[in-house]
């Protein structure tokens, strides 16, 4: 889940009660690592990339993700899987893999009009004297909870029901001597997964953003997952004999200033940061406190961003999705980078009418694909960001019956009443809520960059909070 973050960045690590804002990750530190595993054992190492490469920052998102191809390819990887990637569409996505040096799999991904698979599901690999199969599987809620774009002429299955016919097959016809499983479906997801499914010797985990320092063992399944932005790399170190995994060692390894950048890679990342380094480097204003996603029910960044929406959009409620991904801003000056990287797909702000009825219906939809009991039901990000309300509810209580309260301001919300919310993107207020949708001759970037012009402190009043009672 690197998202497109070719560059050494500030990432958000806990230490007690408090965040430190360490500068992690970038490609030539990432293709240092490579090359230094490569050296150490060569011929017995494979490299896997669980997608959510192509998107998330501006120079992914002004080139539709083909700058960052050159560099993806120097990394030389073995094999890898997708979500954001359909960010511009499956054609466009289409062209990039065409470009592409390693084959890209989704064993759940199929072609409405034939039925058929629309990638590879899976690729036998030497490695070490063994053959490895891998499978991938790519982020089953691309047709469910994104915008309709990223999946238009094809739909997406778990995988659960077409791996074990896909295992046995590499076993067989292939005669792998080990299983992988490439899965961007989330931790939680693959948990269950790996409980369903014989067979899967590791399993590669993306999507959560999780940063497993020990791998989770299911079964005879072993997980891990290395936390997002490329500010992580999990390593894992495999002896086989006689077919089977004798012993196993991981690191979750920190991509810091230790790591001695590639100069090849470096090469590549200035070439294509280099024309936009002065526009990314502009200071737009300043923040006392740290803006940041890590948080599930609320979150620092996404309290700046849609108190942008709002005043852009001359309301008091707002609206936006529970993104996860979006490198944190430490408190002090703020770049056109960082707006960048809050919300790099840059929509319009938005605005509609909707009822309090659908406010709380959409509200209690985001709760369950947040903390529904059975992780397949689990098919967003965080809990979905809003302005103008508080709500209180029970997490623990079933769908459609998690939340008891819901008020703007002092005032309970009404059911029949209709209130004007501003929003970002269909993944805030989906297609199926509200009337009089607008968008606005304002776009989000242009939207923060006036609220840091005018704001000189955090945004506490009209802050939504979800209260778990």
């Amino acid at each position: 889940d690197t998202h497109g973050y070719l560059e050494p960045h500030p990432e958000l690590v806990w230490s007690g009660s408090k965040a430190s804002y360490p500068t992690l990750g970038g490609y030539a530190r990432i293709a240092s690592l490579l090359n230094s595993a490569r050296r150490e054992n060569p011929g017995n190492v494979l490299v896997l990339d669980n997608g959510d490469t192509f998107h998330g920052t501006y120079p992914a998102a002004v080139s539709r993700g083909e700058a960052l191809i050159p560099l993806v390819n120097a990394l030389k990887l073995d094999a890898m899987t997708a979500h954001w990637e359909f960010a511009w569409g499956p054609a466009h996505f289409r062209k990039v893999v065409d470009r592409l040096d390693h084959p890209m799999l989704a064993i759940n991904c199929y072609d409405k009009a034939t039925g058929d698979r629309a990638f590879p599901a899976s690729v036998a690999l030497e490695c070490a004297g063994l053959r490895v199969g891998v499978i991938g599987i790519a982020a089953t809620i691309l047709d469910k909870s994104m915008p309709p774009h990223f999946s238009e002429g094809l739909r997406f299955t778990l995988g659960l029901d077409e791996l074990p016919a896909e295992i046995n097959r590499l076993k067989c016809a292939e005669r792998v001597d080990l299983i992988v499983v490439l899965s961007h479906l989330g931790f939680p997801q693959d948990v269950k997964l790996a409980a369903s499914v014989k067979g899967i010797d590791i399993l590669v985990s993306g999507h959560t953003h999780n940063r497993l320092e020990r791998p989770a063992r299911i079964g005879n399944t072993l997980i891990i997952q290395s936390g997002c932005h490329g500010s992580f790399v999990g390593r894992l170190d495999l002896n086989v004999t006689d077919g089977r995994i004798s012993d196993v060692q991981h690191q979750l390894i920190s991509v810091s200033d230790a790591i001695e950048p590639d100069p090849v890679m470096q090469r590549l990342v200035d070439e294509v940061m280099s024309p936009h380094r002065a526009m990314l480097a502009e200071i737009v204003g300043n923040t006392p406190i740290g803006l940041h996603r890590d948080t599930i029910l609320s979150a620092s960044m996404d309290d700046v961003l849609l108190a942008a929406a709002a005043k852009a959009g001359e309301t008091d409620i707002a609206f936006s999705n529970g993104w996860r991904y979006g490198a944190p801003v430490p408190p002090g000056p703020v770049t056109m980078n960082d707006l960048w990287n809050i919300i790099p797909s840059n929509p319009p702000i938005s605005t509609v009418d909707l009822t309090g009825v659908e406010i709380q219906e959409m509200m209690e939809e985001s709760l369950e694909r947040t903390f529904s009991a059975d992780p397949f039901g689990q098919m967003g990000g965080y809990l979905k960001r809003f302005r103008g309300l508080t709500i209180y509810g029970k997490l623990e209580n079933p769908p459609g019956h998690r939340i008891e309260h819901i008020f703007t301001a002092d005032a309970a919300l009404a059911a029949d009443h209709s209130y004007k919310a501003a929003f970002v993107t269909a993944q805030g207020v989906p297609q199926k809520f509200g009337r009089n949708r607008q968008d606005l001759p304002v776009k989000a970037i242009n939207a923060l960059q006036d609220y840091f012009r005018r704001q000189s402190t955090h945004p506490n009043e009209g802050l939504g909070r979800f209260i778990p009672v």
